[in-house]
Order: structure tokens, then sequence, then C-alpha cells
């Protein structure tokens, strides 16, 4: 490749050599004037009172922490129990996301850009793995593959098979994980993909660049916001997770601090332990900021709405589609089978349309996690939707700090959330203590920063010179961002608005407290059914719920997605 046609695919990108005047110099002047301009006033009313929010489980953890003392705190960082747990936690963290990363962007290209067969299928098929709750893909894991008594085992019973090797710890926590987690990073890479300005890869093949060399030098850097967002997400819900740890019989921290919460009479030191928990989520976020890149990710053009030609993958075709089906079986087909062995091998069928909880019909209880989910998905997109804004277009230092106060409280665990509250509200708002609203701000808390992840993705790739126009041409800043921001950052606010009512609508800890008095929810049928009752039946209908609503939500999305790709751009 010459320097002329480096130069020249340069130009295309908006992009210019430092200190060579060019035609982009003026939108570089525009662009740093934006950066400076004071953001509208509502946008910082929403997200300071958002931040504030975000900090309230991190000061009930002070508040515990330091009625533990000084001397019994620091007798417990030292202690190397608790220097194994952090090495623990932040292995399976890294090691999940990684994995992860090696399923998700694979999937995301093959189902976005090429002519993979079955296309809309695979598109829907590796996103539901999401809306199964972990602590049922774990046991599903368990009863297919584990070491005495599980499917596998007995199949193999006839061939001398008495013990297959053991699942648990390392191997299984990161499996499973991985397995129902992945689909964070790739919404947030497909959100990416979509919005991507198209251009650029044209301009490299018809420098000559093949399709392997485009991806890898065009496509890939273009992702690093949304493939930084879907990993930081992935990597703060696994070291938070309580199920799978639980099940998988690996010491993290969450699994200490949920036995130390439920035991131990001193709740102080398991509040100083989710402290030590939180000084890593900021920890993890300080280094996220660090190496965020500073480029800029959209063009001068607007041409992310043009349709670029499916990659033909020729050879790799049937390979490609055995990767998928393989993705597919061991994390939805697999937990679904085994939720229904559960199902046809029970004897209670007439009790599966009821609860255990005081005889609720499941229609009943059905409706109530999609009414308490909606609400979440809604309140939270809403009030993420300004902090993505501000951390974009009006970066500085309140703004970063608004940005990383977001990400808090989903790197702290439900059951610390739902505690702080208990607390707060208990002694400072009795008015909404067990209410709706309270559960609902709860939902807020733990899974805003998934809509503020993808809303930001989306929003580093629209050029702010629309957004420019608009105010020159005399519109208010909540005009600008009705008409021109939200249109061009649907993908983003729909792929977060999914992320949270999938992630609401199987919460346990926080619903398990919070909820109001009566209202009761298919995580908690699953729970109660599977942990205390062994009511096999209840849970697999419940499970069966989950996954059932959630596939109509993603048709639904994935429909809406579809539509606002082929909607005319925005125009001043």
């Amino acid at each position: 490749m010459t320097q002329d046609s480096i130069s020249a695919a340069k130009d295309r990108t908006g992009a210019q050599p430092p200190g060579k005047p060019g035609r982009s110099g003026p939108f570089l002047r525009r662009l740093r004037s934006q950066r400076t301009a004071r953001p509208p006033l509502f946008m910082v009313l929403m997200a300071a009172v958002t931040a504030v929010g975000m900090l309230l489980p991190l000061s009930y953890l002070v508040l515990r922490a330091t009625g533990t003392g000084l001397a019994p705190l620091l007798q417990i960082l030292g202690r190397p129990r608790t220097l194994e747990i952090i090495v623990n936690t932040l292995g399976m963290g890294i090691a999940v996301t990684f994995f992860s990363g090696l399923i998700a962007i694979p999937l995301a290209f093959l189902t976005v850009r090429t002519d993979l067969p079955w296309r809309r299928f695979w598109l829907i098929a590796t996103t539901l793995p999401l809306a199964v709750p972990t602590y049922v893909g774990s046991f599903a894991l368990i009863a297919a593959f584990g070491p005495r008594g599980s499917l596998l085992q007995l199949w193999l019973q006839p061939f001398g098979v008495e013990r297959l090797p053991s699942i648990y710890g390392w191997f299984g926590v990161i499996t499973a994980t991985t397995l129902f987690t992945y689909p964070y990073l790739l919404l947030s890479v497909r959100a990416g993909l979509q919005g991507m300005d198209r251009s650029t890869e044209e301009a490299a093949r018809s420098l000559g660049h093949s399709a392997r060399s485009t991806f890898f030098r065009i496509t890939l850097p273009q992702l690093r916001p949304s493939i930084a967002a879907g990993a930081l997400l992935v990597v703060l819900y696994s070291i938070q997770d309580f199920g799978t740890p639980a099940l998988m019989r690996f010491d993290s921290f969450t699994r200490v601090i949920f036995t130390q919460y439920r035991s131990g009479f001193n709740r102080n030191l398991a509040a100083a332990l989710a402290l030590v928990l939180v000084v890593i989520v900021l920890g993890i976020l300080w280094l996220e900021y660090r190496t965020r890149s500073r480029a800029a990710y959209y063009t001068r053009g607007s041409s992310s709405g043009q349709r670029l030609a499916l990659l033909s993958l020729g050879a790799w075709k049937w390979p490609a589609v055995g990767f998928c089906a393989l993705v597919v079986l061991f994390s939805l087909v697999m937990p679904i089978g085994v939720i229904l062995f559960w199902l046809f091998r029970s004897s209670l069928f007439g009790g599966v349309g009821y609860s255990t909880f005081q005889s609720v019909p499941l229609w009943r209880v059905t409706l109530n996690s999609v009414y308490g989910s909606g609400l979440a998905a809604l309140a939270a997109t809403l009030f993420a939707l300004p902090v993505a804004v501000l951390s974009v277009r009006f970066p500085g230092k309140l703004t970063t700090l608004i940005e990383r106060c977001s990400y808090v409280g989903f790197g702290t665990p439900g059951i610390v959330v739902a505690l702080s509250l208990v607390f707060f509200g208990a002694n400072y708002t009795p008015g909404i203590y067990q209410k709706m609203p309270m559960l609902v701000f709860a939902y807020l808390v733990l899974f805003m920063p998934q809509a503020v992840g993808t809303i930001r993705g989306s929003l580093l790739q629209v050029n702010p010179s629309l957004e420019e126009s608009a105010r020159s041409l005399g519109r208010t800043p909540w005009q600008t961002l009705r008409q021109i921001t939200l249109p061009l950052v649907r993908p983003g606010v729909i792929s977060g608005a999914m992320l949270i009512f999938l992630t609401a609508i199987k919460e346990l800890p926080a619903t398990l407290l919070l909820a109001p008095i009566g209202f009761r929810t298919l995580a908690m049928q699953i729970w109660q059914s599977t942990a205390e009752d062994a009511a096999f039946a209840d849970a697999a209908a419940a499970a069966l719920l989950i996954l059932l609503v959630s596939a109509v939500s993603t048709v639904i999305i994935l429909s809406q997605e579809r539509r606002a790709a082929k909607a005319p751009r925005p125009h001043v």
C-alpha cells in the first residue's frame, strides 16, 4: 500500500496527520469548540442525580465497614484467604471476558456482514442464552455433565464409566459464565457493526485489500468502543454473579460475601469484603478509562445507512454454520433439554400451572416479571441517555466522573445493593420501602451500565457535525436530542433496553429482598422451587416461560433494529 493510498484512505475517515493543514481543519476546530462548550443543564442534572443514586450502595458499605474498626479491617485484607479470593475473582473475570470475545466477535460478524445460511435464525438463537438465568444454566451443566448421576454419566455407565472428570471449580465456573454472558458482548458488537460507516471498508477494498485484511485493519479497529463496552459488561457481570460460583463450588467474592451475610452475625465483616470487591470494580473502570482510545470512529459523510454487499464465506460457509450450531447447542439447546427433562420426568403435572407462593397462577407471575422488567428497562434507558451523551459529546472531569459512577452498581453484588436499599428505605424513605419504585431503583443501580455502554458505543460513531448543524439552525438542546441524536443511536438504545429487560427478568437477590408484598416473579419461582421445595416441574415451567418471554422480546427488538437500519437519515 503506497503512501498516497494511505493518505487517501485517511482523508476518507476525516483523519489527518498532526501539524499538516488540510480540508478537515475547520471541521476539527468546530469539533474542539463543541467539546469545550457547556453541556445542557437538564442533562447535567439528570446525570448528577443518577450518579448520586449509584453511590448509595457504596456509602452503605463504607458505613458498615467503618463500624468494624481499622484493625479488624486491615486484618481481613491481610489474610491469605482474602488474597486467594481476589486472585480467583480477577482470574475468572479475565478468562470469561477472553473466551466471550472468541465467541461473540465472530458471531457478530457472521450474522451481520456475511452470507451465513439461516442468518436471521442464528441472529436470534445466539442472543437467547442471555435470557437463561446463570443458576439455571449452571445447574443444567451439572445435571448434563457432572461427575456422578449426570445424564452423560448414566449413558456411559453400561460401558463401565462410574465417574466423569469433575466439572466443578475453575473449569465449570468459566464455562458456565461464558456460555450465558457472551451475548452482552455480542449485542454490543452487533450494534457497532450496524452503525458503522462502511465507506472506509469500501475504500480499503477498492485499494486492493482482501476481506481478511479489511476486517483486521479497518473493521476491527472501528469496533473498539463497542468491544470495550461489551467486554466491560462481561467482566463486571462475571465478578458480581452469585449463582454460578455457588453451584460450581468456586470461592469468588460474591459467594463468600453472600455466605457471610446469611450465616454471620457480624455483617460489618461482610461489608468489608464487599468494599474490597467495589475497589476491584473501580480499578477495572480506571484501567478501562486509561486504555480508552481518543480516536474518532465516525466519518465526515453519512453513509452508515448504505448497504454493503454481504461477504461470501465460500468454503468457510459450513464450518461457520458448525461454529454457530456448537455455540447454540451448549448455550441454549442443552439448558432447554435439561429443563424439559425436569418437566416430563416430574409426576406433578397438575401443579405446574401454579407457583409455590400461595397458589399464585404462573400467568400472574409472568405478568409481574414483564411489568417489573419493563419499568426497569424504561427507567434505566432514560437515565442512561444523558450520561452517555455527556461522556461522548462533552468530555471532561465532571462528565467522566459521572459516567464512572454509573458503573459502580453493576459490579456490586445484588445482595449488597438490596441490603443497602433495605437500610436506607427502612430508615429514611419508609413510604417507598417494599414498593415498586424501590425495586425499580435497585434494577436501575444494578443494570443501567448496560444501556450506558451500548448507547455510548453507538454515539461514538455519529458525526457530531450533524448535531452542531442543528444547533446552528436554532434547534434547542432538547430538540437536537430528540430529532437528531436519538434516531442516530436507536440501535444502541434498543440493545441497551433489551439487555436491561433480559437481565432484570432473571435478577434474584434484589427481587427477593425488595419486591412488594405479594409480588412474585419467575426468577423467585425458579429459586424457590429448586433450592427450597425441590418442585422441579414448577421450576421448569417458570424457566421455559422466561425463555419464551425473552424470545418474543428479542424478535420484536431485532425487527425494530432492522426497520431502524432501513430508515432514512434525519435531515436538519
